[in-house]
């Protein structure tokens, strides 16, 4: 262990001026409309496994995780696979199509679909307690895999802690970010370098029940971990 624009024309004849208003204010109701009905479409997958069942909406701002997601969990690709990769305070990951067949300590984690998603990053989307992004290569386009994914766990940061991963990082955390990160907790530092496409919004103590089990040298838990997905209608 891995994506919106308006003019406004100005009318300088005053009996234009009330019609454009009144014309732009039906448009800005339009679009308040448009923006919560696709808040209310947006897509719920329900992932199970044997330390219980995690629902987590699919973000529309990613169009292209999104839609690669649903599809490869209405073809049953996801099933049966493992959570391989287990990290406590970092993140829970699977989606290995290799993991269906897996020995016992065999390393995973090379497994995919013969295609990559291109990346889709946010400000507004970032890497707290809970998030569903996909897993990726080394790929300089930062593009992701098309079936491995994981789910932050990570831990609540202290403000100097932000502080130094600005230094190191050589970037600047946003008021989002120092808020989130030092309140819910995340994995700050991969933002902007993985794309986060989901969110877990019940079940979220079953990611802590996952990331304390025991693992191997290769972070690969000692028991296997299945998982079935589904999209939740």
């Amino acid at each position: 262990m891995k994506n919106t624009k308006k003019i406004l024309t100005l009318f300088v004849v005053l009996g234009l001026v009330f019609t454009s208003c009144k014309s732009n204010v039906n448009q800005q109701t339009t679009e308040n409309t448009e923006n919560t009905m696709t808040q209310e479409k947006q897509t719920t997958v329900l992932i199970s496994t044997p330390y219980g069942e995690m629902k987590a909406i699919l973000y529309n701002e990613t169009p292209q995780h999104r839609d690669n997601f649903i599809k490869i969990v209405k073809q049953g690709v996801l099933d049966s696979t493992l959570f391989h990769r287990v990290i406590k305070e970092f993140m829970i990951q699977g989606g290995d199509p290799e993991s269906k067949t897996a020995k016992k300590g065999q390393m995973l984690g090379s497994g995919d679909l013969g295609y990559r998603v291109p990346a889709e990053f946010s400000e507004n989307i970032i890497h707290k307690k809970g998030a569903l992004a996909a897993a990726r290569d080394m790929n300089p386009q930062k593009a992701s895999s098309a079936c491995q994914f994981y789910i932050c766990q990570g831990k609540v940061y202290t403000p100097a802690e932000l502080d130094q991963f600005e230094m190191r990082l050589g970037k600047r955390f946003s008021s989002l970010q120092r808020s989130t990160y030092t309140n819910e907790g995340g994995v700050p530092f991969l933002d902007g370098d993985y794309t986060v496409f989901g969110q877990v919004v019940e079940g979220i103590e079953v990611i802590d029940k996952i990331a304390a089990v025991q693992t191997d040298r290769n972070d690969r838990p000692l028991e296997d971990i299945r998982m079935t997905v589904k999209i939740v209608e």
